[in-house]
């Protein structure tokens, strides 16, 4: 397949789509469709296939990164613990509404009076009044008593029920790390393959981030997915220890009424908003597309809705890892962001949520920028950033122009396919202020942000190469001189 060259310049929309890959989307041919589809970045999902596998799809990524010069984002997520009750003697049983049933840790297959659950957290958290749900929350059990191995239930909602379906408990926080041995491993295996992000489920408590962050250790950037309701409860301190978050519906959805999901959902959005953190919307977006070249209107509905709330990113689950459909899946998405993003209502909606500066040089000249942009119509923003503060500061205020992220470290680069309106560019350090500006102005006319006579604003910090060190706010007007003389070795 032939790439355009307008496939090396930023999308033509701000919000990011990130595409889990899977048995119909892991090879190097498809993943090269998605790319050309408008996949931003890719999604490494650990509670399927094997390391083989995602090692397979990581080094397809990375040879088309290297191919395309253009750093990609790898997000690789961690299973986290699944509850899960036992066996049953005859593989399947029913209940029905007024049953009593019975949990134990007996390890002895089931039958339609009892069956063993094998996570004794479980027994340990519950009380009376609190509900257990079964198989997605297709049965519903309410705790008469509990005991260290003993639990005692009450059907309220009936149905059948086969080996090891999976108990959501909504009702308490049960005390389990976030991190499985399963999950620790396959944390040990993205970090030794250089993904940039790694999700950690199951998150409850500002505890179950710490751990993960010591254990990551500053080698990829850490997403939290919030599925949990007792996330809810300590949102703001979740998201502050978080560089970036998720909002996964699919167990909200179970563990919440589904009409609770949307509003928890904006709130979600706006918090991470506010705090300054990349946040992703994502589960059952196109969910219809697995099997159907085209959605829903109510997908669609879904899709624009994220958007128009200022998510960052938007995330294809089995649409793009298993469905029939995963390039038109991408392409889809692609579309209705371009159509919400042309909308004339669009750039209020964005600006809705009120994200005020923190008392720093950094998110003063930031806010600063996203003004000045629009008093000098100033086509693009320009940032020098080691670490990628600066960029997700600027990201934050949601800027009408793209913004180009340049940075001498390559990790950085690839973090930044998470952040709302950004384009990366892997591009050597510059040591004076001159030589900033002359490179932001030959960046901005070769990666198509602006044009000869186009003003840019740049952000850097001085001393250059100190991170947290922005302090450099400067406005240029584009000659067209500066690609006359250009060199590779510039950068």
């Amino acid at each position: 397949m032939t790439i355009s060259t307008s496939a090396f310049a930023p999308r033509r929309r701000k919000v990011r789509v990130l595409a889990t890959l899977g048995p119909a989307s892991r090879s190097p041919e498809m993943i090269r469709k998605l790319f050309v589809a408008g996949a931003d970045a890719f999604r490494v999902n650990m509670s399927h296939g094997t390391h083989e596998d995602h090692a397979q799809s990581i080094a397809a990524i990375r040879a088309l990164e290297k191919e395309l010069n253009r750093p990609t984002t790898i997000l690789a997520d961690l299973q986290g613990p699944k509850l899960r009750v036992g066996t049953f003697a005859d593989g399947i049983v029913t209940l029905k509404k007024g049953d009593s049933f019975r949990l134990d840790r007996t390890g002895e297959p089931g039958d339609a009076t009892r069956v063993s659950l094998p996570h004794r957290e479980i027994f340990e958290a519950l009380e009376a009044g609190t509900r257990l749900l079964v198989d997605d929350g297709k049965l519903v059990l309410r705790v008469q008593s509990a005991t260290h191995d003993l639990i005692e239930t009450l059907v309220e909602v009936g149905g059948p029920i086969s080996d090891r379906k999976g108990v959501n408990v909504p009702d308490v926080v049960v005390p389990l790390p976030a991190l499985t041995e399963k999950d620790r491993k396959d944390l040990a295996f993205a970090l030794e393959h250089h993904v940039d992000w790694i999700a950690i489920s199951f998150v409850q408590r500002p505890e179950d981030v710490a751990e993960a962050r010591r254990l990551i250790g500053g080698k990829a950037a850490l997403l939290s997915k919030i599925e949990k309701p007792a996330a809810i409860d300590r949102l703001d301190e979740i998201i502050e220890l978080s560089d970036g978050v998720m909002v996964a519906r699919g167990d909200l959805g179970v563990e919440l009424p589904p009409e609770r999901v949307p509003p928890i959902q904006k709130r979600i959005v706006e918090t991470a908003r506010r705090l300054g953190r990349p946040v992703v919307v994502a589960t059952q977006m196109l969910e219809s597309m697995i099997k159907s070249p085209s959605p829903t209107r109510a997908e669609v509905s879904d899709v624009a809705t994220a958007i128009y709330d200022g998510a960052d990113a938007i995330m294809l689950s089995a649409e793009s890892a298993a469905g029939d459909w995963p390039e038109e899946a991408v392409s889809m998405m692609d579309r209705i962001a371009v159509s919400v993003e042309g909308d004339a209502a669009y750039k209020a909606r964005i600006h809705f949520t009120e994200t005020l500066p923190d008392r720093t040089t950094a998110d003063a000249l930031s806010s600063a920028a996203a003004e000045i942009v629009e008093t000098v119509s100033a086509s693009a923003i320009t940032c020098f950033t080691s670490s990628g503060g600066t960029a997700r500061r600027i990201a934050r205020e949601r800027p009408a122009v793209p913004l180009l992220v340049l940075t001498p470290k390559l990790a950085t680069a690839r973090r930044i396919g998470l952040l709302w309106g950004a384009h990366a560019v892997h591009t050597r350090d510059v040591g004076s202020f001159e030589e900033m500006v002359a490179k932001s102005k030959r960046m901005a006319l070769r990666a198509r942000v602006a044009n000869a006579g186009d003003s840019v604003v740049l952000m850097a910090g001085v001393p250059f190469g100190t991170p947290g060190s922005t302090n450099v706010l400067h406005v240029v007007r584009l000659s067209g001189d500066e690609l006359r003389n250009y060199k590779p070795s510039d950068d």
